[in-house]
């Protein structure tokens, strides 16, 4: 979809959240109240409603009035999430436990009446998923809560997926799914490379394809959004609800590819993983370590990934420092992209993509490790300044190049032996260039863009201290 067009109609479809609020809807139920009701009419639009029954389908939703309209969408939602109703699995997960806080039938008539009005045709010519796509996403930007989840970035999401280079016939993961940017986005890159999937391999077929992104995700709604994503760009696999850093991530096939940006942080409660098969990270809250071991685990021999993770898993000593010499024995950690502050909604979280591939043997399979620093020196990104896929090309052509090079210390791009960071104590944190631009912060201006910055700050601050205590109570009942 044109960028114009598509924040055309997203701004339409936001504007309809002051239907909402006029409702008592809470901001936080704004995108997965209005997704109900835009789900069905695009399904309608696809011409894929024989998945629902005839009577829940959007012709017959709009064609009522007043009380006996709210009381059909109400009954609508109860039953398609019915298993003794709704044989359609993906239907069925959707529409679990849905229900609608609309409670004045004058609020649903006014929208459904404007989503009918929207430019349905011009929406159809460019993409249905896009234009959903492009809610979750001003949702995500919009989003006061913040709610401990960071909306990946697709100039990101695109760049990872350009680089990994997904193909037709991989097992596709993303162990911490959201709402299915990164297997949208894999889909894509291997449609555009198979002519709309006409030109795949011949023992690979387009129905086949489609099933080969799998992933879990924990949040119920953020899990139900992901499935209307899925279903609406083409995608017909499964992603399952649940918690891959319990037994329900040990169930997932392996994988020829991970995508992920996982949860940063601790576990409720300091929670441990409940993994049978974890050995490095079985006794941390540590989330974003604990995603770490399940990649690694989740890969087959040969098997690549690219994982957005915060700065601590690349210095934190303890369970930090064990899963790094454990990821660099069995994996060949080949780069690490530093990426510039400012590109999440928590305006201060400093990240990093790890590329690294699964060894075919278990010993010593990092030999060296190429930093990209995009963080030094770079603009300050927030409302003001967007991310673009223009900011990510002379990473992407250090990394594509046929021989890679280490042009010195004023360069971006460097490589460090495994001896070297052994001499570093296993510290991956590696940054040479000096920087002088302004901390990004110092820039903020937008009050929202301010109180996000000071509430993950006192976050992080929290998170240390747990960690630190978490360590201590180790050390005392060792």
């Amino acid at each position: 979809m044109t960028p114009n067009l598509t924040r055309d109609i997203v701004a339409k479809l936001w504007n309809l959240c002051n239907v909402l609020r006029d409702d008592g809807v809470m901001y936080s139920d704004y995108v997965t109240e209005l997704t109900f009701l835009l789900f069905l009419k695009m399904l309608a639009e696809t011409g894929h409603e024989e998945r629902l029954p005839a009577q829940y389908r959007w012709a017959m939703l709009v064609s009522q009035e007043g009380m006996d309209q709210l009381e059909h969408y109400r009954r609508l939602l109860l039953d398609l999430g019915n298993p003794k109703f709704s044989k359609d699995p993906t239907i069925l997960a959707i529409f679990t436990d849905a229900q609608t806080k609309l409670r004045k039938p004058a609020n649903l008539k006014s929208l459904t009446d404007a989503i009918d009005k929207l430019d349905w045709f011009s929406a159809k010519e460019e993409g249905l998923g896009d234009l959903y796509e492009g809610l979750l996403e001003k949702n995500a930007s919009e989003k006061k809560s913040g709610a401990g989840q960071y909306f990946t970035p697709r100039p990101l999401i695109d760049s990872m997926v350009r680089i990994m280079d997904p193909q037709a016939g991989e097992i596709i993961q993303d162990p911490a799914a959201g709402t299915g940017g990164f297997l949208v986005a894999a889909h894509a890159h291997i449609k555009a490379a198979t002519d709309d999937l006409y030109k795949l391999p011949k023992n690979i077929s387009a129905e086949a394809q489609k099933r080969n992104y799998i992933g879990i995700e924990l949040v119920p709604d953020t899990h139900r959004l992901c499935l209307m994503n899925l279903i609406l760009h083409g995608i017909e696999s499964m992603v399952t609800s649940g918690d891959a850093l319990a037994p329900d991530g040990e169930q997932l096939p392996k994988a020829d590819l991970i995508l992920t940006n996982p949860p940063f942080g601790t576990k409720k409660g300091g929670g441990r993983p409940t993994r049978g098969d974890f050995s490095i990270t079985a006794d941390t809250s540590n989330k974003q370590l604990a995603f770490v071991e399940h990649i690694v685990r989740a890969l087959k021999p040969g098997g690549r990934a690219a994982v957005v993770v915060p700065d601590n898993v690349l210095f934190e000593d303890g369970v930090g420092k064990r899963l790094r010499n454990w990821l660099m024995e069995l994996c060949n950690l080949h780069t690490i992209l530093r990426l510039p502050t400012g590109i999440f909604y928590a305006q201060g979280v400093k990240t990093n993509v790890l590329f690294f591939e699964r060894g075919k043997k278990d010993k010593a399979n990092t030999k060296e490790v190429w930093v990209y620093d995009m963080r030094a020196n770079m603009n300050a990104f927030g409302k003001t300044r967007q991310l673009t896929p223009a900011d990510f090309e002379p990473f992407e052509t250090c990394y594509t190049a046929r021989t890679r090079k280490d042009e010195g210390e004023d360069s971006r791009f460097r490589v460090f032996t495994k001896q070297q960071i052994t001499d570093r104590n296993d510290n991956l944190d590696i940054s040479w260039l000096k920087d002088t631009t302004n901390d990004p912060e110092d820039e903020m201006t937008e009050p929202e863009e301010l109180a996000a910055a000071i509430a993950m700050h006192l976050r992080a601050a929290l998170e240390e201290i747990e960690a630190l205590t978490e360590e201590l109570t180790v050390t005392e009942a060792a």
